[in-house]
């Protein structure tokens, strides 16, 4: 549920030579609530919806965790929507589920059919049980879809940056993207899932360097 005051620093140091758009997705920050669940194609079409009616043609991109499912949707079509896209703590690989998490999920099937409503207060991230019913619908579509083979028909190149300690989505997880995607390089930095916050002046540099601003 972040917003795109997240990426202040990189707005406000890419703004004082380059037109910046950042966008907040429907449900977050300052846009409109969901009024139906979205999964992560719904909220590519949107933001292509948007891009057009804001006439930004072919952009490079900066997308975070829930961000990147949403640019490598929008990307799979052939590299027309973007130039390049650099992806930080990108979100979208489901690893293999281990016994502890499928006992789990059978657990809050039976405690749901029984206790909803305890069911709903219990299980889940911390994240997840703050969400309103409509936003943890979308949360359920989109958290259950492996994006690898997406990730493998983009043709554009990417950068990944990877916080070292990101916990959220670990490396193993960028690691995997990187194994499947056409054009792309991983490189990885100070900090956890928002080290594009921690560590400002490291990442802007390494965008600016790749999408050849420099």
């Amino acid at each position: 549920m972040s917003s795109k005051e997240a990426f202040f620093p990189q707005i406000e140091y890419f703004s004082k030579y380059y037109k910046v758009t950042a966008i907040d997705f429907l449900g977050f920050g300052k846009s409109a609530p969901l009024t139906s669940a979205f999964s992560v194609s719904d909220y590519a079409e949107w933001t292509k919806e948007v891009l057009r009616a804001l006439d930004v043609r072919c952009p490079s991109v900066i997308a975070h965790s829930f961000g990147c499912r949403v640019a490598l949707k929008m990307a799979e079509c052939g590299g027309q929507v973007f130039d390049k896209l650099i992806l930080t703590g990108p979100a979208g690989v489901i690893m293999n589920r281990g016994f502890s998490y499928r006992a789990k999920v059978r657990t809050y099937r039976f405690v749901k059919k029984l206790f909803p409503n305890f069911a709903e207060k219990r299980f889940g991230s911390a994240e997840y049980r703050v969400l309103s019913p409509v936003m943890k619908q979308s949360y359920k579509k989109i958290v259950n879809e492996d994006l690898r083979e997406t990730a493998s028909r983009v043709e554009n190149e990417i950068l990944i940056l990877e916080g070292r300690t990101d916990t959220v989505t670990p490396p193993k997880e960028a690691e995997a993207y990187l194994s499947v995607m056409q054009r792309a390089k991983l490189v990885y930095l100070e900090g956890g899932h928002f080290s594009f916050a921690e560590n400002p002046t490291v990442f802007n540099l390494l965008a600016e360097e790749f999408l050849g601003y420099v």
